[in-house]
């Protein structure tokens, strides 16, 4: 498998951007060839570990959204090389402005030939995390064409932190695009991407993703992370209750966010 341990330069103005608008987009974070030595591996795994069993027609607004397998690192040797990726956390580490990053976890995003549109949601919902140094690579493995584009970003709205407990669903969309609106945020979509460009956002940013109506799997991976030295937060809800049970085994709110699941993947010492 292509190495990944090496740096790509992250300028001081690119920075700045990020953390102004709370995404950004970054080409070439993986090149033609490394992409080619490590798709094959994901989406033969991704394909085998489909636990979809109703077609898309028959599935709810999530299900119609995307294929969506966790933790690949854990369960294939090339996912585990690129989810561990040194220079993919050296990026997540300097947008963010932090010394190092730990793994929180990864997701294959795989969107179907006429898979729906992935509703508006906050990631950070999810997470047992008191912080807002979360940051999420979403990097597609094949070329991503106009007609599907990249996700849909509401620029600025990570700045007002927690908005709503509301999970991944037609209410979401409803009630976090009304609030878009009301806060007259600006959205921003890349439009086409090559494979291996890759969007970078917060965890607080709303963000949205249109559907599929081409023929071809749109297949992506994504890795989320968050600052090293972090604690975990007091889960508030049933999704962060078990999203703490399942990424932080063993750990009670308060303790500092480290586990065997979660290694230390970048550190400028």
């Amino acid at each position: 498998m292509p190495d990944l341990n090496d740096s790509y330069t992250v300028t001081g103005e690119l920075a700045a951007s990020y953390r102004e608008n709370g995404h950004i987009v970054l080409r070439q974070v993986a090149g033609v060839h490394e992409i080619a030595g490590y798709r094959p591996a994901i989406a033969d795994f991704v394909r085998e570990h489909n636990n979809h069993s109703k077609p898309l027609h028959e599935r709810d607004t999530y299900g119609k959204a995307f294929i969506q397998i966790g933790n690949l690192w854990t369960k294939n040797e090339a996912a585990r090389k690129f989810v561990l990726a040194r220079r993919f956390a050296q990026i997540a580490a300097d947008l963010m402005g932090v010394d190092g990053v730990r793994l929180y976890h990864d997701q294959a995003l795989f969107k179907e030939p006429g898979g729906g549109h992935t509703p508006w949601h906050q990631d950070q919902i999810y997470w047992p995390l008191d912080t807002p140094n979360t940051i999420t690579m979403w990097m597609p493995l094949v070329p991503v064409t106009e007609e599907v584009g990249s996700m849909t970003f509401a620029s600025g709205s990570h700045k007002f932190g927690y908005i709503s407990k509301t999970v991944i669903s037609d209410e979401s969309h409803r009630t976090l695009g009304a609030y878009i609106e009301s806060k007259g945020l600006e959205k921003a979509n890349y439009g086409a991407l090559a494979a291996g460009d890759a969007t970078f956002h917060a965890g607080w940013t709303l963000h949205a993703a249109p559907g599929n109506p081409t023929e071809t799997m749109r297949e992506v991976m994504t890795i989320i992370y968050y600052a090293d030295g972090e604690r975990v937060a007091e889960p508030d809800s049933n999704a962060r209750k078990n999203d703490m049970e399942a990424c932080f085994p063993g750990l009670k709110p308060g303790d500092v966010a480290a586990t065997h699941l979660n290694p230390l993947l970048y550190s400028r010492a």
